[in-house]
């Protein structure tokens, strides 16, 4: 996932993978999705964006993982000892 703000035009882009839009849903005014053919959602965009939402949040995250889908914890690592 990336996130792209452009500052010119007041706008937040969330690009959601690689594949290339095919058409455009608009979910509320200035609020669209871009979709595949397939009816796959690869995009977000937000126009006003600095009216819709903080745009500090847009640089931070947080993740909240499924425990099934999430990979099975990470053996721990010894601290590295200095001879």
């Amino acid at each position: 996932m990336r996130v792209h703000y452009d500052n010119e035009v007041d706008a937040v882009y969330i690009k959601l993978g690689s594949k290339k839009p095919d058409g455009v849903v608009e979910v509320s005014e200035g609020v669209n999705l871009d979709t595949t053919s397939e009816n796959e959602i690869v995009g977000i965009e937000i126009l006003d964006a600095s009216k819709r939402m903080d745009l500090k949040t847009i640089l931070t995250y947080e993740l909240d993982l499924d425990r099934k889908l999430a990979p099975k914890r990470m053996p721990s690592r010894e601290p590295v000892r200095n001879a």
